[in-house]
This record gives structure tokens, C-alpha cells and sequence, in this order.
């Protein structure tokens, strides 16, 4: 449930900082993915895995930066990042899907809230990782498929 906002406070606070929270425990869950692969095709999934937390840090960068030029302050934790011990490249994969799924949500969130308040550079602003996002939710579904 994300927190409403006080009165003095711009809408998209409480939302961004979930976001912020998100992304920075998508910053561990994708490192520890990557620590995690093993076997012969380890090299091209690790690195796919370390692009995934560098997104997520070039994504925390720019919600932190939007979160103090409203006025907010970006939370000095992430969410929690839950230790499964699934560490299959298919499970690692499913459970990417459910983080990504949760970011998507709150970008959305933050969509309609920037629309609301009619602030065209924020609703660009969420659009853009709404897009992002969505890529990502695509592409590992892609890569959760069996060949045909």
C-alpha cells in the first residue's frame, strides 16, 4: 500500500519513493542473480543480469533526482529482497518476472498521478520507464519460452 501524501507534499512522492525502493532492491536481486549462474552458459546470463542492476541504478538516479526536486526525500532503504535459493536460470527468471510486474505497477501509478496533476515532464518522465519496464517484462518472458 503506498502512503498518501501529506498536504504539502506534491502527489507523486509517496509513489516515486516506492519506486525508489523497488529499484534499489532490484540493484541486489540482480547482482545476487548473477553471482548465482552457473554452468556453460554462465557468461552471456551474468551479463545480462549485471545490465539489469545497472538499469536499475541509472533508474534509482533519475527516481532520487525527481523525488528531491519535488521537494521529497528518497528513502535511505530498499525493499526487502527475499532470499528464495532458487537459483535455476528459470526460477531466477520467474522471480525477475514478479519484481518487474510490481515496478510496472507502481510506474502506472505514477502515470495516471502525473496526468492528474498535469505535469507534462513527470508523465514523460514515468511513460519512459513504463516502456522500459514493459520491454523487460517482455523480453524474459521471451526468454522463459522453449524454443519451438
Amino acid at each position: 500500500m503506498v502512503p498518501q501524501p501529506s498536504a504539502n507534499t506534491h502527489p507523486a512522492i509517496p509513489v516515486l519513493q516506492k519506486i525508489f525502493e523497488c529499484e534499489m532492491a532490484g540493484i541486489v536481486r540482480y547482482l545476487h542473480y548473477s553471482f548465482m549462474i552457473m554452468g556453460h552458459n554462465r557468461i552471456p546470463i551474468q551479463k545480462w543480469f549485471r545490465e539489469q542492476a545497472d538499469e536499475s541504478v541509472a533508474h534509482t538516479i533519475a527516481i532520487g533526482e525527481k523525488i528531491t526536486s519535488l521537494g521529497g526525500h528518497p528513502p535511505a532503504v530498499s525493499a526487502t529482497v527475499a532470499e528464495t535459493n532458487v537459483h535455476t536460470i528459470d526460477g531466477m527468471l520467474r522471480e525477475s518476472l514478479e519484481f518487474e510486474s510490481e515496478a510496472l505497477g507502481y510506474y502506472k501509478q505514477l502515470v495516471k498521478i502525473a496526468e492528474d496533476e498535469g505535469d507534462i515532464a513527470l508523465d514523460e518522465l514515468a511513460r519512459g520507464f513504463v516502456r522500459a519496464e514493459q520491454e523487460h517484462h517482455d523480453e524474459v518472458n521471451k526468454m522463459l519460452r522453449s524454443p519451438k
